[in-house]
C-alpha cells in the first residue's frame, strides 16, 4: 500500500494560490501571482529534487494539471528531475468534467473521491504524490487519506488569495517529522496526519 503524499507551497497567511507565475490563476481577480520566484535557491531546489524522487505516481486537482500540463510535457530534458518524474509516472487528475485528458500517461478519476483515492493508494508501491491542488488537499485530509504533508512557508503575506485552510476545516492533527529552512527564509515542515485534535484545559495553581 503506497503511501499520500502533499507537498504544497503557502504564504504566512495561508494562501497557496498562484505560487509559480503571474498567470497561473487570477481566479478572484488575484494579482499576486508569481510570489515564490524571489525565494528559490539551492536549498529550495536540493528540497524539490528530493521530493522528486520519491514519487510512484501523481495525484492532481484540475486547475493544477491543467497548470502542469501546459508547462511540463515541453521540457523534454531527461536530466530534469522534475519533468523526467511527471512525463513518465502515472498521473490521475480529479475532476467531475474532464473527460479528455491529453498528457500521456493520465486518468481522470471522477467517481467517489474516498473510494477512488483509497483504491489509488491501496495499488500503489511507493508514494502517491499530490502537488498543489489546495482544494483537493482540504478534501483527502477531510477523509484522513494523507499521510504526510510537507509545507513550505514563504515569509510574505500577500492578504487575498485562496487558502489552504478555510472556514469549515475538518478539525485535524498532525505530528511534527522533520524541519529545515533554506538560506532565503523558507520554513520547510513535514507532518503526518495524526488523527483529530486533543484538548485540554489550563488551571490554576492549587495554592493560588
Amino acid at each position: 500500500m503506497g503511501k499520500l503524499v502533499s507537498t504544497l507551497f503557502v504564504t504566512l497567511d495561508g494562501v497557496y494560490q498562484a505560487p509559480g507565475g503571474r498567470e497561473e490563476d487570477t481566479r478572484g481577480g488575484f494579482e499576486h501571482g508569481g510570489w515564490v520566484f524571489p525565494y528559490a535557491d539551492d536549498d529550495f531546489g536540493k528540497f524539490i529534487t528530493g521530493v522528486f524522487e520519491r514519487p510512484a505516481a501523481f495525484l492532481l486537482g484540475r486547475r493544477t494539471y491543467d497548470i502542469f500540463a501546459s508547462y511540463w510535457p515541453k521540457v523534454t530534458d531527461p536530466a530534469d528531475p522534475v519533468a523526467a518524474k511527471l512525463n513518465a509516472l502515472p498521473k490521475y487528475v480529479a475532476s467531475s468534467t474532464l473527460t479528455d485528458a491529453g498528457w500521456a500517461g493520465t486518468t481522470v478519476v471522477s467517481g467517489d473521491l474516498g473510494k477512488e483515492v483509497t483504491a489509488l493508494k491501496e495499488r500503489t508501491d511507493g508514494e502517491l504524490q499530490v502537488h498543489g491542488s489546495g482544494a483537493l488537499v482540504r478534501s483527502l485530509l477531510a477523509l484522513g487519506l494523507v499521510d504526510t504533508l510537507h509545507l513550505m512557508t514563504f515569509p510574505v503575506v500577500l492578504g487575498s488569495g485562496h487558502r489552504l485552510f478555510t472556514e469549515g476545516a475538518v478539525p485535524t492533527r498532525f505530528k511534527h517529522t522533520g524541519g529545515s529552512s533554506t538560506s532565503k527564509g523558507v520554513a520547510i515542515n513535514s507532518y503526518d496526519l495524526a488523527g483529530r485534535p486533543e484538548y485540554g484545559t489550563f488551571g490554576l495553581p492549587e495554592d493560588a
